[in-house]
């Protein structure tokens, strides 16, 4: 998992148990706060709260069926994602880049390769995930590279700190998917 692309200096690796903080800022940065309205991915205006935490991102890189999958150029990490290998899908989630290098490739970069060791490395058929409903610009993004809404929708876990504050009460999730 440490392929390099011709097209740029980035390098692919799994995370390990030493990159979890540098995760949790990564994500915390990506989407909460104000330093997240430097990027288009800021979930701001909708949550409130934290998006991850040391715990959690230290469980995703511990399951025995997925990694976490860190982008990194001279050692500094500019993006992750994460890869959970469900039978013949790849959930695709925890999708970060750093805000201030969003909409310069980075992400497509990260995607390719995600979807390069779900089709390659894991033999499945398609990445599947969830997206906050109300995110129609990063939705369209996502459609833009061949997910496809599903309408199929689940609840946004309301009093579950863990996933944020939310701000308003209309919150749910909704499932997109690509056939790889």
């Amino acid at each position: 998992m440490e392929p390099q692309h011709p097209d740029d200096r980035t390098a692919y690796r799994a995370a390990t148990a030493a990159d979890v903080p540098a995760v949790v800022e990564l994500v915390e940065s990506a989407y909460r706060g104000d330093a997240s309205r430097a990027g288009w991915t800021t979930e701001a205006d909708l949550l409130d709260g934290r998006r991850t935490d040391e715990a959690h991102v230290a469980e995703v890189i511990g399951q025995p069926d997925g990694v976490l999958l860190v982008a990194e150029r001279g050692g500094e990490i500019l993006a992750c994602c994460q890869l959970e290998h469900r039978g013949d899908r790849a959930y695709f989630g925890m999708f970060s880049v750093r805000p201030g290098l969003q909409g310069g490739g980075i992400g497509r970069s990260v995607l390719a390769e995600a979807e390069r060791v779900a089709r390659e490395e894991w033999g499945v058929g398609a990445l599947e995930m969830t997206v906050i409903e109300q995110r129609t610009d990063l939705i369209a993004w996502y459609e833009r590279r061949g997910f496809h809404r599903t309408g199929v929708h689940s609840p946004f876990p309301y009093g579950d700190g863990r996933f944020g504050i939310p701000r308003r009460p209309d919150l749910r999730f909704e499932t997109l998917t690509k056939t790889l």
